[in-house]
């Protein structure tokens, strides 16, 4: 009898978990490049198609260049790639990773939510090899944003087999595979369906266990100690999502997490000891998350986060209305794979296709589904759409400038939209398979849609629209007459009705692998940041210098990070702006430091005859083309990629003979315009020094010397006569401390954006290092 009884429990467990094991192997086919033939999951072609020396390496095989899949996606290897291995370089010296020295002079690094260093899964770079662990950390995305979506669904008593609908069609929606590559976005929204559970799973035990105080103690107990173990969930989860790297979809996951939370609270009786217990919880967030808060928080006060934006009015700022197309016919404007996109502005940030049979399901479930699980789900979607469209209520937080909101871009609502359809689209499943004639409605909706869109279609692209069309037609005919199919049939063939179903599976299936396979790339492991002549080179130079390029097709920013390469451009969404005033007075070839910079995240230098580049240090310059002038000499050149010397550029660290006193900004970025201003003999501050002399003192100039050079910490040996003020052409930032032989010093903003402290005479180590504390 026992055994007859354990026979059955494995049997109805293989019965619950055949959809997981389904799932796994959905996200093997998908990734099978990576995992049968080790090639990656980031668009490193990018890097040997798109951009010099890179070109150069493979001139004489591909005088054209390497073909690469997707020139859209190239932020992966510009951004998220290099930030985080150097993070993890970091931490594995057990350094806190708080600077990266190689992009902007100079800029935050922990305080970069991208570079996400604290995140849990990172624990996967401890483990293997960085390149296994990146592809694991793609590959973890979609199974385990499917996992939880499956886990949460089947605990809302749905089928599981629409269950399974519904986690493959959020793992692999258009918002999913468009943003899989960069390892941030989706590894930030894949928590929100576990956190929903724990949520569900709080709300069960609290509201059971009060009902049930006279229970037996053993019950009692095993139930405190689930509503333990769900509140720690929910925890590890929200933190877990902070962490993984990106604040605005963090933004939108918090926001419909605690609105789920009030809808739950409302339907479970309004109990004060639940809410005190959610606060509790938050607060506990807070404090864990509190590392990541305060540098973020910093860099955003001292970046130009908010006056160097994009201009929220110009199209493709929302989604337009046309692109809502998108959600039936993902290439109807064109796709980037394939250079025919003739849609608005970034395909990536438009496209919210879920799948023909998902779509229908969804729309089935708001046309007939009864319940609060559908209205909210519903109203979710509806409200996702009403922000991210170019409505009046959208352009509210824009007109009024509220802060954070009118500097995020509104398409990435798409994650709101595409999880609220999947979980709409398992809804129509489950309530298809009691109510199948009604799902006639939706169909006649979807049927008069793709007519509209044969017979309407714009004429000047007539031919890729209807091209494209073609596949979203055939699925939706397919799809439609295994429905009608499942209608006719009695109830007796249950085996019949059983195998149309899984060729129902089977057909959302492939049409969402088509879908994601021709977006997502996967590349050869010797594409990514391989070695060159000229990078060699420049390598080897020694001293400390930056570099700098004259072309956008050279060495893009960021990319330096990856080869420990000193520069003064930089990509990311957050720069100081102090620096990016600096450099936008040196592109101008004058003193204006007036917003809009013009750099919409990109500071990427040109003008190299500026006395800011030497002062900067840009000792070579990287040129597809010819330079002809008297400061510089060609010193290397691999196929069309030519290195160029400054001679005139200035030394990382120096003592100046006179210091000069400014009131603000502006009358300094004046002084150091000036013609005759001597960049390598004075220093401009724009604070008192505390020194009791007027006019200020001159000043001695010693020698220098830089003995130890890392992201977080600069040694100098010092040798002077008398008292000197030492400058340092790294970027200023308050986490940055200096002693003078051990004793804490101040460090001066110095020549608008730099360092500079006071130096006794005689022999001195001055030491600067970054600290939270």
């Amino acid at each position: 009898m026992l055994v007859k009884r354990i026979l059955l429990v494995i049997k109805m467990k293989k019965i619950n978990f055949l959809p997981i094991v389904l799932f796994f192997i959905i996200v093997f086919i998908f990734f099978r490049p990576f995992f049968l033939n080790g090639k990656l999951p980031i668009p490193s072609d990018t890097i040997v198609g798109l951009y010099h020396p890179f070109r150069d390496l493979y001139l004489k095989d591909y005088p054209n260049g390497i073909p690469f899949k997707n020139f859209l996606i190239t932020d992966p290897v510009r951004q998220q790639f290099p930030w985080r291995e150097l993070a993890l370089e970091l931490e594995k010296r057990f350094e806190l990773p708080l600077w990266n020295p190689y992009s902007f002079s100079g800029t935050p690094l922990l305080a970069n939510m991208q570079s996400a260093v604290f995140y849990p899964l990172s624990i996967l770079f401890f483990l293997l090899p960085y390149e296994a662990a990146w592809s694991m950390l793609i590959v973890l995305q979609p199974l385990l944003a499917g996992i939880f979506l499956y886990f949460y669904l089947n605990n809302l008593k749905l089928n599981k087999w629409s269950s399974l609908i519904g986690a493959i069609t959020f793992s692999f929606s258009g918002f999913g595979i468009a943003w899989m590559e960069w390892g941030t976005i989706l590894h930030v929204g894949l928590w929100l369906p576990l956190m929903l559970l724990s949520i569900d799973k709080i709300f069960t035990h609290l509201t059971s266990e009060s009902s049930k105080l006279k229970a037996q103690n053993s019950k009692l107990q095993l139930k405190s100690k689930n509503l333990l173990i769900w509140s720690f969930i929910f925890i590890f989860c929200l933190t877990s999502s902070f962490f993984a790297g990106h604040l605005q979809i963090f933004f939108y996951l918090f926001i419909v997490s605690v609105v789920y939370f009030i809808a739950r609270w409302v339907q479970y009786g309004r109990r004060v000891n639940i809410l005190v217990l959610f606060f509790i919880l938050n607060s506990l967030f807070l404090i864990l998350t509190s590392l990541q808060w305060f540098p973020t928080l910093q860099f955003i006060s001292e970046s130009a986060r908010s006056i160097d934006q994009p201009d929220w009015q110009k199209e493709g700022w929302f989604i337009p209305w046309q692109h809502l197309i998108q959600f039936i016919a993902p290439d109807f404007f064109g796709n980037p794979t394939t250079l025919n996109y003739w849609g608005t502005w970034n395909y990536g940030e438009l496209v919210g296709y879920v799948g023909i049979l998902p779509l229908i399901m969804a729309i089935f479930a708001l046309f007939f589904r009864r319940d609060k699980k559908t209205f909210f789900y519903g109203t979710t979607f509806f409200i996702s759409l009403i922000f991210s469209l170019p409505t009046i209520m959208a352009k509210i937080p824009y007109v009024l400038q509220v802060p954070f909101l009118s500097t995020t871009q509104p398409t990435r609502l798409l994650f709101v939209a595409d999880f609220s359809l999947a979980v709409l689209a398992a809804f129509g499943i489950d309530y298809f398979l009691r109510h199948k004639k009604a799902i006639v409605y939706p169909l006649s909706f979807m049927i008069f849609i793709f007519v509209g869109l044969w017979f309407f279609v714009l004429e000047e692209n007539i031919i890729i629209a209807k091209r494209n069309l073609v596949f979203p037609t055939l699925v939706f005919a397919i799809s439609t007459t295994l429905l009608f199919i499942l209608i006719q049939l009695p109830k007796v063939y249950k085996r019949f009705t059983i195998m149309i179903y899984i060729i129902i599976v089977g057909v959302t299936i492939f049409d969402l692998m088509r879908f994601g396979f021709k977006f997502t790339p996967f590349t050869n492991k010797e594409y990514l940041f391989p070695n060159t002549k000229t990078i060699s080179f420049l390598q080897k130079q020694t001293g400390q210098f930056r570099i700098m390029s004259t072309d956008s097709r050279i060495f893009p920013p960021n990319f330096s990070v990856a080869y420990r390469l000193q520069s003064v451009d930089g990509y990311d969404p957050l720069y100081l702006q102090r620096y990016g005033e600096l450099i936008a007075a040196s592109e101008r070839g004058k003193p204006d430091i007036s917003p809009p910079f013009g750099f919409n995240r990109i500071i990427a230098p040109r003008n190299y005859d500026s006395k800011i580049m030497d002062f900067l240090g840009v000792k070579y310059i990287l040129s597809l083309s010819d330079l002809r002038t008297e400061r510089l000499t060609k010193v290397f050149q691999e196929g069309q990629t030519r290195v160029y010397e400054n001679r005139n550029a200035l030394p990382k660290t120096f003592f100046v003979e006179n210091v000069e006193f400014t009131k603000n900004k502006n009358e300094t970025i004046e002084i150091m315009f000036k013609k005759d201003f001597d960049l390598l003999g004075v220093a401009i501050i724009e604070e008192s020094l505390g020194v009791q002399a007027d006019p200020p003192p001159r000043w001695t100039k010693g020698e220098v010397e830089i003995i130890t050079y890392t992201e977080n910490e600069i040694v100098i040996n010092t040798k002077n006569k008398g008292e000197g003020f030492l400058v340092l052409t790294d970027s200023f930032y308050p986490t940055w401390k200096v002693t003078v032989d051990k004793v804490k010093a101040k460090i001066f903003r110095t020549d608008y954006n730099f360092r500079g402290v006071v130096v006794p005479g005689g022999k001195h180590q001055v030491k600067f290092y970054n600290s939270l504390l």
